[in-house]
């Protein structure tokens, strides 16, 4: 059975800073027209950054979209679509926290919620090597937290943690270095 769809026009409806709303109309495999809402956005990065005692990074910050204070792993769009999103893990991370990582590991990528935006989101697992200070955006306000890495799998586990991206990120994080063993 054919599965693809054939976008045939698209419409702008807004751009802003973060996200693009298209508005697309779509041939289907049957040969049925149907209207698409797509959300575009340039793509994302989470860091699941250790403690030398084995403590995430995470930051506690308001979410406007949720109307909630939400704990998530440092992360951020890629502002810059030409550099990597290794490059922009480590801004975040310091940014967020002031923590200066090593040894990345990537631990893959996600499609954040594929059935209405092309979000992507890159993952990576770090060591923290030392502290700085913090490198706010101006309209960014966030609470920085150490958590053990096993108490945070427990909570991503017993959904005391909402945010997809952090759940994966921990239990990523858990299963990787339980394979080390």
């Amino acid at each position: 059975m054919k599965l693809k769809e054939k976008r045939l026009s698209t419409e702008t409806l807004y751009s802003g800073s973060i996200v693009t709303l298209e508005i697309d109309q779509a041939l289907l495999p049957n040969g049925d027209k149907a209207k698409r809402e797509v959300v575009r956005h340039p793509a994302g990065v989470a860091v699941a950054a250790l403690t030398s005692e084995n403590e995430l990074l995470f930051v506690r910050q308001y979410r406007y979209p949720m109307a909630e204070i939400v704990l998530e792993i440092p992360a951020g769009k890629i502002d810059d679509p030409t550099t990597q999103p290794l490059e922009n893990a480590k801004r975040e991370l310091l940014e967020e926290t002031g923590a200066v990582g090593y040894s990345y590991v990537p631990l893959g990528a996600f499609y954040v919620s594929p059935g209405f935006t092309d979000e992507i989101d890159y993952l990576y697992m770090c060591r923290v090597d030392h502290f700085e200070s913090q490198k706010l955006d101006e309209d960014e306000f966030v609470n920085v937290e150490r958590i053990p890495l096993d108490k945070a799998v427990g909570m991503a586990l017993n959904n005391m943690i909402p945010d997809g991206k952090t759940q994966t990120a921990i239990l990523k994080t858990a299963m990787l270095l339980q394979m080390e063993k």
